[in-house]
């Protein structure tokens, strides 16, 4: 089978589909995925090619700052900022960056089908012009109803210059929806069509083994690292605590930064998260869609300081499932911090709840048994 990826190049974005575009590189498949520059690499990196679609989000994020008198998105509050981006940045402009670009490399490929993550809304009007079905991917909990609503409105026109009506809901729900929430967690439905549910994150490579002490892991993921001021806060919060402390600061980041730091704290660039997750008790971090499930698989309770992006979708969905606590960025202090670890620590119920989650995750198909469930779909569509 032919599969044309689309996705914008964001990594929370792209991540989420790797292990689905593993698992059909791995059982012949042929792949191909169409993104921004930014991806090429990792693209690249696990065996797929790579078509390069529109230009790099900060220029589709500068266009939309033509639009406005200040930056886009300033004060908005968190709950509107997807009804704020999505018709605007991947809707507007993200559609009409890419979709010249990816229906001429799908034309050329012929795909039989066509995977989008949910805000590469040029995928499912490609799959239309095309005539191919289409899956739209999930990264996270599913977009409020409404603000795809308002996304359907903002893309039209470009549909209708390509003389198709857009079939709702921006096509994001068109055939099928693959959904990387455990059940748990779930507290919206797809509005229509057929849904898939996929592990998002691989098994725990070792069962729990917490130790007396408690470890907490923080990190802020790729995209928020380069703030030190909120890693200042943890170190300078926990700094007392009867705990031990093992921070992630990214690659491009430098440790010595933030020194001297406290005695029960190891500030690292990297660690990968399947080696450090079994044995931490708790995660302080921003609600990145990696670092969140990765959580959720461990059974691990979290603190989540939400940035931006989806991390306030990310943290709500936790919080309504009982598996974390959510900081906002203006409740954010020292004293917060640590008050909301003492919870999730010593409150048995965080615990319960992420390790029910936990059990839900394990229990989800993985990237291959979903490979093949696409197979047989696209046989019968």
């Amino acid at each position: 089978m032919k599969i044309l990826v689309v996705s914008t190049e964001g990594a929370g974005h792209l991540t989420p589909l790797l292990p689905l575009i593993g698992a059909f590189i791995d059982g012949g498949d042929e792949v191909l995925v169409a993104s921004g520059p930014g991806a090429a690499a990792t693209v690249e990196k696990i065996g797929a090619r790579f078509a390069s679609s529109g230009r790099s989000q900060p220029d589709w994020m500068a266009r939309l700052g033509t639009r406005t008198r200040g930056t886009p998105g300033d004060g908005i509050a968190p709950e509107r900022i997807l009804h704020y981006f999505l018709p605007r940045a991947f809707g507007e402009i993200g559609v009409d960056e890419m979709v010249d670009d990816v229906l001429r490399h799908g034309r050329a490929f012929a795909p039989d089908l066509v995977l989008f993550e949910a805000f590469a809304l040029a995928g499912p009007l490609v799959a239309a012009v095309l005539g191919v079905p289409s899956v739209a991917h999930m990264f996270g909990p599913l977009p409020p109803h409404d603000a795809v609503e308002m996304a359907n409105d903002a893309v039209s026109p470009i549909w209708r210059s390509f003389g198709l009506d857009v079939p709702g809901w921006a096509g994001m729900y068109q055939d099928l929806t693959i959904q990387i929430c455990p059940p748990a967690l779930n507290s919206a439905q797809v509005p229509k069509g057929e849904s898939l549910y996929l592990r998002p994150v691989p098994l725990p490579i070792r069962m729990p083994d917490r130790t007396p002490r408690p470890t907490v892991y923080v990190t802020f993921g790729t995209l928020f690292n380069s703030n030190l001021e909120l890693f200042r806060i943890a170190l300078d919060a926990l700094a007392d605590e009867p705990i031990d402390v093992v921070m992630t600061i990214g690659r491009d980041q430098d440790p010595g930064d933030l020194a001297p730091y406290s005695p029960n704290a190891r500030v690292e660039r990297f660690i990968p998260q399947a080696e450090l997750l079994p044995s931490c008790s708790a995660v302080v971090h921003h609600g990145g869609a990696g670092t969140t499930f990765g959580a959720l698989a461990h059974g691990v309770p979290q603190v989540i300081l939400p940035q931006g992006a989806d991390n306030y979708e990310n943290a709500t969905m936790c919080e309504r499932a009982g598996t974390a606590i959510a900081l906002r960025p203006e409740t954010l202090s020292p004293t917060t911090l640590v008050s909301a670890l003492r919870r999730v620590l010593d409150d048995e119920a965080y615990t319960r709840a992420s390790r029910n989650c936990a059990e839900q995750v394990g229990a989800m198909p993985d990237a291959s048994s979903v490979a093949a469930a696409l197979h047989a779909w696209v046989s019968k569509a």
